[in-house]
């Protein structure tokens, strides 16, 4: 655990060898790795950490004050913490995130992967507004949802995601941690939303970059990251067959093996500009 004045933040890391910064989406917290550090045994030393408002991480925002900076702010501290450089990686609002504090440039990284970012605002900054609605549309009905007291809301949210069903096939205790952290999804939405997103913007992006989503995942999910990928420079861009959103926990595997090969090709060119 990192202590700060504005609040804790979660820091765990186990393993040796290059280090790896995992940062879990919303809703989650560093165990969400667990599926695919598992195929990682001896290859990395694995850093997590959570998002602000879940796990061990306070929360930092309010409503109209946030700021995806405030999030960027508590990964450099674990990438301080972890004592640079590293590579980065996050999932969903992690993956946003990460691509966060790519662009303010505050620590070193080797290598930058981002998955099933929610980056929406580079389809409307490009008039895809069927896709940027599709995005709109949910998440307001799931805010309005919320505000008229029904419990479950957030359900409407990981169904967009992972398709009718998925949030009730979900272990109770997954399900009951996701109903309690709905008021830092909501800011985390609105954090997102915030996050202005161009192709001039994201071609200031200096580290070697891999944009990941899922075969299966929801169209607007994979139209926003094939954007991302093609916008940052010289970005690898991959899908995971028969994956969706959650592809963490449900296809670790290749998501591990096309990380792993992300880095070790990060690493020779690293080597070969020396």
């Amino acid at each position: 655990m990192i202590f700060e004045t504005r609040g804790s933040i979660d820091y765990h890391e186990t393993g040796t060898g290059p280090t790896v910064v995992l940062v879990p989406g919303s809703c989650s917290t560093g165990a969400a790795w667990r599926p695919v550090m598992a195929h990682w045994p001896n290859r990395f030393r694995c850093v997590t950490t959570s998002l602000l408002g879940y796990g061990g991480t306070a929360e930092r925002r309010t409503s109209g004050n946030a700021d995806i900076a405030r999030e960027s702010e508590i990964i450099e501290a674990v990438i301080h913490r972890a004592d640079g450089p590293v590579h980065l990686v996050g999932h969903s609002f992690g993956g946003l995130a990460a691509l966060a504090v790519a662009l303010r440039r505050r620590v070193p990284l080797l290598s930058l992967t981002i998955a099933e970012a929610p980056a929406m605002e580079i389809l409307r900054e490009a008039g895809e507004m069927i896709h940027y609605e599709a995005f709109r549309s949910m998440s307001a009905t799931y805010s309005d949802a919320f505000k008229r007291g029904e419990t479950n809301a957030i359900a409407r949210m990981i169904d967009f995601y992972g398709g009718a069903g998925t949030f009730a096939a979900w272990p109770r205790r997954v399900r009951d941690y996701a109903i309690e952290t709905t008021p830092a999804n909501l800011l985390d939405w609105e954090s997102a939303y915030g996050f202005r997103l161009t192709p001039t913007l994201l071609a200031a992006v200096a580290v070697p970059t891999l944009v990941l989503w899922g075969e299966e995942s929801h169209p607007a999910v994979s139209r926003a990251n094939d954007m991302l990928g093609r916008c940052i420079p010289d970005a690898v861009r991959a899908t995971i067959a028969g994956a969706a959103h959650f592809m963490i926990a449900t296809h670790p595997q290749p998501f591990a093996d096309l990380v792993t090969r992300h880095i070790g090709q990060s690493s020779l060119a690293a080597a070969a500009a020396r």
